[in-house]
Formats: C-alpha cells, structure tokens, sequence
C-alpha cells in the first residue's frame, strides 16, 4: 500500500522493516548455543553421508553459504565502501574481520605455503572443540565448515580458490591445531603479478 510506503514513527524513523538501518546486533552468541546448533548440522549431514570425506564435503558446502553472507554483511556495515582487490587485502580481511565476527577472535596465524598456497591456522577452532567423533569417523575434521566459510568469502569476492582443513601437530599442546589450506586459481595469481604483487 502507497499510504504506508513512507510511514514514519514520531520520532522520524522509518516504520517499514525494509527502510529500516541493518543494526550491527551482539557481537557473541552463547558458545552452548552454538555448540548446540553446529552439533545439529553435523548430526543431520551425518545421516545423509557414507564416508568421512562426504560428510566434510556436505559441511564446506554448509559454510560456503555462510561465507558468502558473512561477505555481504560485513562489507555492508564497513562504511568506506572499498572492496578489496589484492590478495593480501583479502587474506588480512578474512584473518581479522571474519574471523572475529564468527569465532570471536583473530586466526592464529596466516602464512604462505608455496606461491599460490596459503594457510590460515586456529590452535582452538571452535568447531573442532566440542565435538566427539564417533569411532567410525575418527578422522572427522569439523574444521571443513570454517573452509567452507573462507571458500565462501574468496569465491564472493572474486579470488576462487580450492579450500581445505587438515590437522597439524603442535608441541607442547595436546589437541592438534586446525589449519585452512588455500590454493588459489592460477588466474587469480596473474591478476596479483598484473597488479604488481607476489
């Protein structure tokens, strides 16, 4: 209805959820509350899964999703418009912003692996935390979610890429730490020489 279109309340806001500012909401969700739910979505893909390596798949595919919003949000609240175009540019966005918004606190680390490889490692992954895996999918690695994520984001903002999670020993730590492997499409490497990087 054209009445109500452009309502406003007393106090001049816009009273149509549509023309209503996106609020920037808590910054922490209850970890139980997500433990909770992420259990769900690995119980459910679980039943759906023959082999480790389906059930890891169906999880990146799940974060991809969430990659990609993550993408649209963040770059919506950021108020300087600016999309990043360099490599480097993106990898520093998804090692602090992303990685703050969703799990809280930067990755723990960011290296370069071969020309075309990077490695975004996480001593604690939350998705990795409160997980038991059953004995029949021992080498399960949750971590396939938070690739999912990275996938998503890279694939969004033009920088695809194959995106993987393995396990890596730590000394002195008795958990292993979740690294995220990138390797980059060769045409997103000639895109950073043409721009002068790598």
């Amino acid at each position: 209805d054209a009445r109500h279109a452009g309502a406003m309340s007393r106090q001049g806001q816009p009273t149509n959820i549509v023309d209503r500012p996106l609020p920037k909401g808590k910054s922490e969700v209850s970890l139980s509350a997500f433990s909770f739910l992420f259990s769900e979505l690995v119980q459910y893909h679980r039943t759906r899964a023959s082999s480790i390596a389906e059930l890891e798949q169906k999880l990146s595919e799940a974060g991809e999703g969430v990659g990609s919003r993550m993408l649209e949000v963040l770059a919506y609240r950021d108020k300087s418009n600016r999309r990043e175009i360099r490599l480097q540019g993106i990898l520093q966005f998804i090692n602090t912003n992303v990685w703050r918004c969703l799990f809280g606190k930067v990755a723990d680390s960011l290296e370069i692996y071969n020309d075309d490889e990077y490695v975004l490692g996480d001593k604690s992954l939350v998705v990795n935390r409160y997980i038991s895996v059953p004995k029949d999918f021992g080498d399960l690695n949750c971590g396939a979610f938070a690739a999912g994520v990275v996938k998503g984001v890279l694939v969004d903002a033009g920088f695809p890429a194959e995106v993987s999670a393995y396990y890596a020993e730590v000394d002195g730590q008795r958990l292993p730490k979740t690294n995220i492997l990138m390797k980059f499409a060769p045409e997103v490497m000639e895109r950073e020489k043409r721009l002068g990087g790598a």
